[in-house]
């Protein structure tokens, strides 16, 4: 099991071992700080793990992926470091502090490391990235075999084994739930690395005073176990400039906004162009042209109904959607329904991101729901005029699978009768089999399609698919103010040039996720070129 392998014990007393290890009616306390480190140990080793694969599912996306491979690496790793164990004879506490100091150096400072190679060096990311996993887990295999050796000599081996891993399951399941709900959030991943590593150095600093008797070189450790400790105190105070110095570079334009999430990070940014929104480093809008893709998302749908009442929004959490619909005076209420409560807390509250959608999501015709779409389509009975659907591109598998034919058999059965649902796709000029694997997926599920796209320069060709139970029609006129959109230009976005004109497309369903591989292959020709 991963979290059993990940970090285990720590130390014990430093007598010489008797013959037969000695038996007290009830815990000692150094048995009760040896179960503690035991837990800090563990909980170190599995936040190392889990921040390695957050990072390079927020670079390299596709986090199923990242996170099979990262587990994989680091596993294997552990391994190998179990093997080297057996090198080790003498001198055993001397070792364990070494390795220790050494995982909390390399280990608390990987998400700092990074983040810095991701702006400055993003060819290296990859490198970078394995070969500290391999650095990581290779010590921390070290470290469990030469920290159960030490036990032995003072604890009843059954009783080691049973309090060991009850520990280092304690320990993992602590920080696997603290993680997305409490370190990310509220420390981002550069501070929580740095965190962790100082626990890592405190157990450190522990086991210098509990072999003090033992160590050959003992000022020569602690010095050591201080230097990293006041490293990492020197990082902790600097990971808001470190994280400054990697996005300033990373997103060039000076940002206003930052704010790590249990979904995403998320960054807005203000230059020549205006704000842009960022999530995981993936542009999501730019003020220059935001009204061009959100002009056209809404109104082919929405006009074309004639006078909806009823409208869904799913994602779109910026509310840019949701002030498009705003503009047809029959819309009676708006559910927008956006899985990260950070994203419309901020684009609600924040003046100046507020002020981009138009204080749209404080009207009282909208009511937020924060959760899952797929969920909430699936447990919801009511229906529809117009479902406005504004995903992320599949750039993973959870993505992916609100691009499924499972999803849309859900969004066709909270569509009322002659009801619009429109599906933000992806450049169908940049990713020609994706975009048409959509729309081929969309009518598997015996909905009519109206694939149609525009040009937004900070996109290119961008793609929609209308999906209805009747065919879609030309409305006969749009809501005053556009800026993009007019009633004669409509028909042009629905004429697509030979080289984006239809092919044959696989569907998409849960169990093949085929477009989030035709993506990432289409998208990845595309970063290579």
């Amino acid at each position: 099991m991963l979290t059993a392998a990940l970090s285990p014990p720590t130390l014990s007393a430093t007598e010489p071992a008797p013959a037969a290890p000695h038996r007290s009616p009830g815990p000692r306390p150094i048995d009760i700080a040896l179960l503690i480190s035991v837990f800090v140990v563990a909980a170190c080793g599995l936040l190392y793990e889990l921040a390695a694969g957050a990072l390079a599912s927020y670079v390299l996306g596709d986090s199923v992926l990242q996170f099979s491979t990262i587990i994989g690496t680091y596993l294997f790793a552990m391994g190998l470091g179990s093997w080297l164990s057996r090198y080790f004879e003498r001198q055993l506490p001397a070792h364990f502090l070494r390795i220790e100091l050494l995982v909390a150096l390399i280990g608390g400072a990987l998400p700092a490391t990074l983040f810095l190679a991701n702006a400055y060096a993003p060819g290296a990311f990859r490198f970078l990235l394995y070969g500290m996993v391999l650095v990581v887990g290779t010590l921390v295999g070290l470290e469990i075999p030469l920290v159960m050796r030490i036990l032995k000599r003072n604890v009843v081996l059954k009783d080691l084994v049973s309090q060991v891993l009850t520990f280092d399951y304690l320990g993992a399941l602590a920080v696997s739930l603290a993680f997305p709900l409490l370190l990310v959030p509220h420390l981002g991943l550069i501070r929580t690395g740095l965190l962790f590593g100082l626990m890592n150095a405190a157990v450190a600093l522990w086991a210098v005073w509990l072999f003090r008797h033992e160590l050959r070189r003992l000022k020569a450790h602690l010095f050591a176990c201080l230097m990293v400790v006041g490293l990492l105190l020197a990082g902790l105070a600097g990971a808001e400039q470190i994280t400054s110095l990697a996005e300033d570079k990373f997103y060039q334009d000076r940002i206003i906004f930052t704010t790590a999430t249990p979904y995403q990070r998320i960054v807005v940014t203000q230059g020549r162009y205006g704000h842009r929104l960022y999530l995981n480093g993936n542009l999501q809008f730019s003020e220059s042209d935001e009204y061009r893709y959100h002009e056209a998302l809404v109104h082919p749908a929405m006009a074309a109904h004639g006078a909806p009442k009823r409208v869904a929004v799913l994602g779109g959490g910026d509310g840019m959607a949701v002030r498009e619909i705003l503009k047809y005076p029959s819309v009676e209420s708006v559910t927008l329904v956006e899985l990260d409560p950070a994203m419309t807390r901020i684009f609600s509250e924040n003046p100046t991101l507020a002020r981009l959608n138009g204080n749209a999501l404080q009207d009282p015709k909208v009511t937020i729901v924060n959760t899952d779409a797929f969920g909430w389509l699936q447990e919801g009975t009511g229906t529809f005029d117009v479902i406005v659907v504004d995903f992320p591109d599949p750039t993973n598998f959870s993505i992916g699978k609100l691009y499924t034919n499972s999803f849309y058999a859900l969004l066709d059965k909270r569509l009322a009768a002659s009801g619009y649902a429109v599906v933000q796709t992806t450049s169908p000029l940049m990713a020609r089999q994706s975009y048409w694997t959509v729309v081929q997926t969309i009518e598997s599920v015996g909905l009519q399609t109206a694939p149609y796209h525009a040009h937004v320069p900070s996109f290119g060709e961008w793609g929609y698919v209308i999906a209805s139970r009747r065919p879609w029609r030309l409305p006969d006129h749009l809501p005053g103010g556009l800026r993009f959109l007019s009633t004669p230009s409509l028909p042009l976005l629905f004429d697509f040039p030979l080289d984006m004109a239809r092919v044959p497309g696989d569907v998409n369903r849960l169990s093949n996720q085929a477009l989030v591989h035709s993506y990432e292959r289409e998208w990845g020709k595309v970063v290579a070129h």
